[in-house]
């Protein structure tokens, strides 16, 4: 099957306290092709909140898509049109994180509950853009019966206008279980993924969820529109370089590991004296020697330089001068 010859969208998942703008800026790196996405910002956030610290991103991001939580159809909507002025390449609603504090503030995955609510969101920011605002969910909640209530929650939203699903193949138990044990616990069920699609061809269906290695990606996405990495993409993030040849069809990456830490320190430096959140860096790249000889002495070089205080640069740096030790007794 060829990807290539789809519309396919690979894309990396939004996620809390890791795909902030430094982390974007790295991953971007290791692949020209992948979607990336923003953590979720609540819409009141947007509304009242720095912008500029909450939603401004590096140019060289693109394609970057901002996720919105909230299920106020004005507010979400006037969070998007400030979320286009930004020049994002898409807007994305949140219907499936699953924390207490999410549902406390009605927004995530407990709207899956509410599919006519989700319809109105919907409505109000594509109706708010010109950009594609694209939905991600999970199966569903709790108790629901899935057979029905996917099926219903899909064609009330869709026929407000969405045609663009992004699944993530588990349901969210919002009694009982951590958001944590909510990414492992429920078992995930690909095959009403692709049901969904075989139901409903005319819309995009993207399949997010447990997905650790791009083999496995390839597998399980084949027939759909696209497929979202997650944890795997953060904690081994050189598997990035390997999406634009097996989805896209483009020239194999070449690069080294020891290149793109360059970048990172170049990166770093430009960043550092004007935005504290520049250290938010070392945390997002322990993963890029996982898997490699010398993969824990990188992470400790980084964690010890994070306790230290030390700028960026300097952090990684060391980091790079010590691997370099390695590979020379190697």
């Amino acid at each position: 099957m060829s990807f290539a010859s789809q519309h396919f969208k690979v894309s990396v998942a939004p996620m809390m306290d890791w795909t902030d703008r430094h982390c974007r800026w790295f991953h971007r790196r290791l692949s020209a092709r992948a979607l990336l996405y923003t953590e979720m910002v609540v819409a009141d956030a947007i509304i009242h909140g720095d912008k500029d610290f909450l939603i401004a991103y590096n140019p060289e991001e693109h394609p970057v898509a901002l996720q919105i939580g909230g299920s106020d159809p004005v507010k979400l909507a006037a969070a998007s049109k400030i979320g286009e002025g930004f020049g994002y390449d898409e807007i994305n609603i949140n219907i499936g994180c699953p924390s207490d504090r999410v549902q406390s503030g009605r927004f995530g995955a407990c709207l899956m509950a509410e599919p006519d609510l989700v319809a109105a969101c919907y409505s109000a920011m594509a109706e708010a853009v010109d950009v594609p605002v694209t939905v991600k969910c999970r199966l569903g909640i709790d108790d629901q019966n899935l057979d029905e209530t996917l099926p219903d929650f899909i064609e009330k939203v869709s026929a407000a206008g969405a045609s663009h699903f992004i699944i993530h193949a588990r349901k969210a138990w919002l009694k009982g279980l951590s958001p944590k044990e909510n990414r492992d616990v429920p078992p995930l069920d690909y095959g009403l993924v692709h049901a969904m699609k075989a139901r409903y061809p005319h819309l995009e269906i993207c399949l997010n969820g447990g997905i650790k290695t791009i083999a496995k990606a390839k597998a399980a996405s084949a027939g759909l529109d696209g497929v979202m990495l997650g944890r795997a993409a953060y904690h081994n993030p050189w598997i990035l370089t390997e999406i634009d040849k097996q989805f896209y069809e483009e020239a194999h990456f070449t690069e080294s590991r020891e290149n793109i830490v360059q970048d990172l320190i170049e990166y770093a430096k430009r960043k550092q004296d004007e935005d504290r959140s520049t250290k938010a860096l070392i945390r997002h790249i322990m993963g890029l020697y996982a898997g490699q000889p010398g993969a824990r002495l990188w992470r400790r070089t980084l964690s010890e330089g994070i306790s230290s205080g030390e700028k960026p640069s300097d952090i990684i740096r060391l980091a790079a001068k010590v691997m370099a030790q390695l590979k020379l007794a190697a």
